[in-house]
């Protein structure tokens, strides 16, 4: 049996890249390579720079945001709307359904953040200490998790876009980043680890060791999406919740 639906994945890229959606989806790792080459210019090739801007700016804010707007956007909107009654008359299983927005929502961190996240890199720091290959990584695996979790959301709740933002700019950028024992339980965190594992010794710091972080991103991208499914499962064609 096939994990996914093209024709849902299809619907799918189509509600994701349309309109205003898209444009935010276009837009914010445009900005970030935009100032990539402004910082370059004004300051020239400078490791720490590089580091914070690829910490703060790219995995800190734009892979968050961009998992936030591809994971709610994948299946919220047909929630919201009631059109997903359509496809759950489909004769599929649910879970496929959930497997193939995944899969979209994640290509869409894919393309807009982890390869932005590298190229922001490249302008900035060149190929030197293989820190734009190790955030670009790290903004991979951050883009999976964080698109199972804010998926989960945006079948669990029709208010899931205030939710996505309150976890992404309280928890991931305030809690996680600052007070030290909740770092441990940041995605942002978890993908540090990945990156420091890649960048030579010293360049990339995370709170996380890599053995504790690859299983936390595993478990997490992979209990959200059953949760997901789980929770599609219980819909029924009446659109009641």
């Amino acid at each position: 049996m096939e994990p996914v639906n093209l024709t849902v994945a299809r619907l799918t890229v189509r509600g994701l890249l349309g309109r205003r959606r898209g444009l935010l989806l276009l837009g914010v790792p445009a900005l970030l390579l935009v100032l990539a080459v402004i910082i370059r210019v004004a300051v020239g090739q400078d490791e720490s720079t590089t580091v914070e801007v690829l910490g703060t700016l790219a995995l800190g804010t734009l892979v968050p945001l961009l998992g936030l707007i591809a994971g709610t956007g994948a299946i919220g909107p047909e929630i919201d709307d009631g059109s997903i009654i359509y496809l759950l008359a489909k004769p599929q299983p649910r879970w496929k359904i959930i497997t193939t927005k995944l899969l979209v929502a994640f290509g869409c961190t894919v393309v807009f953040g982890a390869i932005p996240t590298y190229l922001a890199g490249v302008v900035l720091f060149g190929n030197f200490e293989s820190v734009a290959v190790a955030y670009g990584v790290a903004a991979l695996v951050a883009g999976a998790a964080y698109s199972a979790i804010f998926l989960l959301l945006g079948v669990v709740t029709r208010h899931a876009v205030v939710v996505g933002l309150l976890y992404s700019l309280v928890w991931e950028s305030i809690v996680g980043n600052f007070v030290t024992g909740a770092k441990t339980l940041s995605v942002q965190q978890w993908a540090l680890a990945v990156g420091r594992r890649i960048a030579d010794p010293g360049v990339i710091t995370s709170a996380v060791h890599l053995p504790t972080a690859v299983p936390l991103l595993v478990v997490v991208t992979l209990a959200a999406s059953a949760l997901a499914a789980a929770r599609l499962s219980r819909l029924t064609l009446a659109g009641e919740q």
